[in-house]
């Protein structure tokens, strides 16, 4: 089973040049196994708490428009 995650294109290209010959999963599972953490990747402590619940808030009204447009093309 597979999922789609969403991320920078900056974040993309360094996977891509990393993963070689190997697929995205392979990269990141190694990444894990190794004791990375996904704070370590993804700039956990960047923003301060009132611009990270501010950013939370936009991508849940993000999402809901998203998903309200995909269930008005399915239905």
């Amino acid at each position: 089973m597979s999922k789609n995650i969403s991320i920078s294109d900056d974040v993309y290209r360094e996977l891509k040049r990393e993963k070689g010959d190997r697929s995205f999963s392979e990269v990141i599972r190694e990444s894990i196994e190794s004791g990375t953490r996904l704070a370590d990747v993804t700039g956990n402590g960047v923003l301060d708490p009132d611009a990270h619940e501010d950013v939370k808030a936009d991508i849940e009204r993000m999402s809901k428009g998203t998903l309200d447009r995909v269930d008005d093309e399915t239905l």
